[in-house]
């Protein structure tokens, strides 16, 4: 599989520009005097469909040939993956078909459906995922758009970043949740060609840490199916995935449930913004390692806003 350069960031941002929002950063002094850090929050919760893969799958959609864009786009996903690629497909006017797993959120089965995609459901697993996928492609003949294992989603994803070396200063520092890696990658690919002495950090839930043990490792550790509050980082890396995080990523760090749960309601709470368990597994992370962070600006990336207002974690 190519990897993906700097050159194909620069055409993907071209490219998905008028499909997505420049998203905000946002500080707090409060979150600030916690972590012992100047912290900047780049708010994908804000972006369009929610998350920030709307621009990996825009990407991916509107650099389709019209030959190859008639029988329309496929996908796996747990959900903003999913929805993102749903939302660029019927921008374009083309079907979209998609993989959800039975568990994943109400609400982002909604979105899907909401911007014209169909859903065939799955258990949750990566074996049923992708045994189902396959029944799905073979009959649709669509093109498979990975959620992140594909080098159009990750330049597509690598421009939040490139937005975020323009919009702050001087950061010492990167860190964003890691399930399959795909924004991690897009960080990794953004930083190493325009910020080289600022350090990537991925952050990870201890409940489904195969990225840290594949870290730690030095090859792909896959759990099937693990289970954590922070449904979007279920997945396990991929070749391409790997590829930045072995040779780019500075360290991998993991938080518990309940410190995820935490960093979500100070988010909510401080912010004003609502955001998913898995945009909050980065702030956690920080707040566990102060150490690593002290007097450091360190750039936090909120990669999604899609939750299930019925299921907060920190409601009985």
């Amino acid at each position: 599989m190519r990897i993906p350069t700097y050159d194909d960031v620069l055409v993907a941002h071209e490219r998905v520009a008028p499909y997505i929002h420049r998203t905000p950063v946002l500080t707090s002094r409060f979150i600030d005097e916690m972590a012992g850090a100047s912290l900047f929050f780049k708010c994908e919760n804000l972006q369009k469909a929610g998350a920030f893969k709307v621009r990996g799958a825009s990407n991916a959609v509107f650099g389709l040939s019209e030959e190859m864009a008639k029988k329309g786009v496929a996908t796996h996903s747990s959900g903003n993956h999913a929805l993102s690629l749903s939302y660029a497909a019927g921008r374009r006017g083309i079907p979209c078909h998609v993989v959800m797993p039975r568990t994943a959120p109400q609400a982002k089965k909604d979105a899907v459906i909401g911007y014209g995609g169909t859903i065939t459901e799955c258990e949750p697993s990566t074996t049923s995922r992708e045994a189902v996928f396959a029944e799905v492609e073979a009959r649709t003949g669509a093109d498979f758009v990975h959620p992140y294992n594909d080098p159009r989603v990750i330049a597509g994803q690598a421009t939040c970043s490139r937005e975020l070396i323009e919009q702050v200063e001087g950061l010492d520092a990167v860190i964003a949740p890691i399930g399959g890696g795909g924004m991690v990658s897009g960080t990794c690919l953004t930083i190493s060609n325009v910020a080289p002495e600022t350090r990537v950090y991925a952050a990870e839930p201890e409940q489904a840490d195969d990225a840290y043990r594949s870290f730690k490792a030095g090859h792909i550790i896959a759990d099937d199916a693990p289970n954590t509050v922070a449904d979007g980082l279920k997945v396990p890396l991929k070749d391409l995935t790997w590829h930045f995080v072995s040779n780019h990523v500075t360290d991998i760090l993991t938080v518990s449930e309940q410190e995820i749960i935490d960093a979500m309601r100070l988010i909510w709470a401080r912010l004003k913004i609502v955001m998913e368990p898995s945009s909050a597994v980065p702030l956690a992370a920080i707040l566990k390692n102060r150490d690593v962070f002290a007097g450091q600006r360190v750039g936090v990336i909120i990669t999604g806003g899609n939750v299930d207002l019925d299921k907060l974690p920190w409601l009985k």
